[in-house]
């Protein structure tokens, strides 16, 4: 008898940008840096214009510009110029021609790189706010290539695509500013890890797999170890093979909470004839408060392991009598069941060498050694698995590198 499976959840945050990335430009946004001193010739010139630019004199303002860049002749003079016409655009809420100043300020090379960048972040977030998605990840990426270091760029990239819904590039953005802290030698926050796998996720797109492992090796802990391998599963259900190995993994971490883990779990020990394993996942839900003993669908998994789990005489038994590949590795289950790793490890090694498949037994093997306690030949063994599986094999030594 089954238990009735609850779908696999997934439950990770939204992208989250630094609230740095995120503030809208102001009016007049003022460098940090020290800005350049206009030059005698021209200084009355650009007097004259930020006198109409502050009143608002949108009438005079066009011949004010004028009159200035007429008797501009150093970058200082350019630049200010072109900085008074971004005040003025931002004050008519003109994005094309805060755009246009922006481009003018970065042609004078009177500021910084990474000081003009944040003049394009400040107007790509405007542009963000208006919907005009596209336009304002060119700004992000002005501002990321001005200042190539810095992950806040990259994550406004990330911010513009997951508004736009175009996740599979919000992803790769995220995973860049990941690279990027890590490269500086800064530890990422655990929420860019989540964000770059809940992305990925939507997006149904193979990285979140990989994306996932990331967040494990760097923030270990229950609710990493749920939400990754519940990615695994979600976008692996085509392999319906592992999933007892996933679910190894899962009551290992302490990550199954629901019924539908422990559905997985005990259904699939079922199927395989491995009434051990089904009874000792249900009593373990039990034991941890999530299951109870007198729901009816657990009973009726207890009810038909009953009498059927195996003595330490017939794993003993069973063991002589196996002729066939598949008879050592289903022994070697049984063992794994009993709590007996070391054994069930030397089936699996026989199971390897009688031909079974080799992704299959090493995996099992890998687990059992991870059991028992030998961190360098479970290892080993992960490291062989090939094929569909080694993506699985990387998850548990993910467990192994995080688990001294």
């Amino acid at each position: 008898m089954k238990l009735v499976s609850a779908a696999v959840a997934v439950a990770l945050a939204g992208v989250a940008i630094p609230a740095a990335a995120q503030q809208a430009a102001p009016a007049a946004p003022a460098p940090a840096e020290a800005q350049p001193k206009p030059s005698s010739k021209a200084q009355a010139a650009i007097i004259a214009l930020q006198t109409a630019v502050n009143a608002n004199d949108t009438a005079n303002i066009p011949a004010k510009v004028a009159a200035a860049q007429a008797v501009a002749s150093t970058p200082a003079d350019r630049y200010w110029i072109a900085r008074l016409q971004l005040n003025a655009a931002v004050k008519a809420n003109n994005l094309a021609a805060e755009q246009q100043a922006v481009d003018a300020i970065a042609a004078t090379n009177a500021l910084s790189g990474p000081t003009i960048g944040e003049l394009y972040v400040g107007l790509g977030n405007e542009l963000l706010k208006a919907k005009q998605y596209d336009q304002a990840v060119a700004l992000y990426q002005k501002a990321s290539a001005l200042a190539p270091n810095n992950p806040d760029y990259v994550l406004a990239i990330a911010q513009a695509r997951s508004e736009q819904g175009q996740k599979a590039e919000a992803a790769t953005a995220v995973q860049r500013a990941i690279a990027l802290s890590r490269a500086a030698g800064q530890k990422p926050s655990e929420d860019l890890y989540k964000n770059a796998a809940s992305l990925a996720y939507e997006a149904k797109s193979p990285s979140a797999v990989s994306n996932a492992r990331d967040w494990l090796a760097a923030y270990p802990s229950d609710d990493s170890w749920r939400n990754s391998l519940a990615i695994y599963r979600n976008l692996n259900r085509a392999d319906p093979d592992t999933v007892i190995d996933v679910m190894r993994l899962s009551s290992l971490t302490n990550s199954m909470q629901t019924l539908g883990d422990y559905a997985s779990y005990a259904d699939k020990a079922l199927d395989e004839g491995n009434y051990g394993e089904a009874k000792a996942v249900i009593d373990a839900g039990v034991a941890a408060g999530k299951l109870k003993a007198n729901d009816p669908s657990v009973a009726q998994v207890l009810a038909s392991a009953r009498g059927k789990v195996p003595t330490a005489a017939q794993l003993a038994a069973a063991e002589k009598t196996a002729v066939i590949p598949t008879a050592f590795l289903k022994v070697g289950d049984r063992y794994y069941a009993a709590g007996d790793y070391a054994k069930a490890a030397a089936l699996y090694r026989q199971a390897l060498a009688k031909g079974v498949d080799p992704s299959l037994a090493n995996l099992r093997l890998g687990e059992a050694l991870t059991r028992s306690g030998d961190k360098a030949g479970a290892t080993a063994a992960f490291n062989a698995v090939s094929g569909p599986r080694s993506e699985l094999a990387k998850f548990w030594l993910v467990y192994l590198q995080t688990h001294a």
